[in-house]
C-alpha cells in the first residue's frame, strides 16, 4: 500500500491524513515542532500512522503532501522529495507570507514556486480551495448526483492521475485545470475558491477567473 508522507500537520495536513488512513494508506506525518507534538493526532489516526521529522516523512513517502506556509517552502527536504509525486495544498496569503512580487504581478503561481524549489519532483495542486473541515465531511460516493468537485493542476500526468484517484477516494470528483501555470485559477479570491461546486459549476468558475484579483 502507498505511504503518504505529509509535511505540515495543521488543519489541511491532519485532515488529509484522516482521509488517507480511512482509505488504507500508511501515513508518516511531520510538523515544524517535532514528532512528539503529534502524539494525540497519531493516537487518533491509529496504527497506520506515525509521526516523524520532515526529512523522515519525505524519505518514507511514496507520495508526499506539502502543506506548509508558502514562506517556509525553502526549508523542505529537497533531496528526500526528489523524483516523487508531491501534492501542493498551498495558498498565498501576503499577510502571513510577506509580499512576493511575482505573485502580486500574476507572473507565476504558488505551485510553480514549489516546483522551482523541488525541481525534480512531480508537483500537482490539491486540496487548496476547500475548507479543511470539508475534506472529511464534504465527500460522497462516486456517482452521487451533484457530487462536489475539486480542481487539480500539474505538468506531470502521473501526479495528476494520483490526485484524481485520491480525490475520488476522499469523495470528490476532479476537474483538471491543466498545467501548473493555470493553477492560479483556484487560488485565493478567485470564483472557485472555498465554495462548494459540482464539476460543471467548478469548470464554469475556472473560466470566469481573472489573472489578477
Amino acid at each position: 500500500m502507498t505511504t503518504l508522507g505529509i509535511i505540515g500537520a495543521g488543519n489541511i495536513g491532519s485532515q488529509v491524513a484522516r482521509v488517507a488512513v480511512a482509505n488504507g494508506y500508511d501515513v508518516v506525518i511531520a510538523n515544524s515542532r517535532g514528532p512528539e507534538t503529534l502524539a494525540d493526532l497519531v493516537a487518533e489516526l491509529g496504527p497506520k500512522a506515525r509521526a516523524a521529522t520532515a526529512e523522515e516523512a519525505a524519505a518514507a513517502a511514496d507520495v508526499a503532501v506539502v502543506t506548509v506556509p508558502l514562506h517556509a517552502i525553502d526549508q523542505l527536504p529537497t533531496e528526500q522529495l526528489a523524483g516523487k509525486i508531491v501534492l501542493d495544498t498551498n495558498n498565498y496569503y501576503f499577510e502571513r507570507d510577506g509580499h512576493i512580487e511575482a505573485l502580486d504581478r500574476g507572473e507565476t503561481t504558488t505551485s510553480e514556486l514549489l516546483q522551482q524549489q523541488l525541481p525534480t519532483s512531480k508537483i500537482a495542486k490539491a486540496f487548496n480551495h476547500i475548507y479543511a473541515s470539508d475534506i472529511t465531511t464534504g465527500g460522497t460516493p462516486a456517482g452521487t448526483p451533484d457530487r462536489r468537485a475539486l480542481a487539480t493542476a500539474g505538468d506531470d500526468a502521473e501526479a495528476v492521475a494520483f490526485v484524481t484517484r485520491f480525490y475520488d477516494q476522499a469523495g470528490f470528483d476532479t476537474v483538471n485545470i491543466g498545467p501548473l501555470s493555470e493553477s492560479w485559477r483556484v487560488e485565493r479570491d478567485r470564483p472557485a475558491y472555498v465554495t462548494r461546486q459540482n464539476a460543471e459549476e467548478l469548470t464554469a468558475n475556472l473560466a470566469k477567473a481573472n489573472r489578477l484579483p
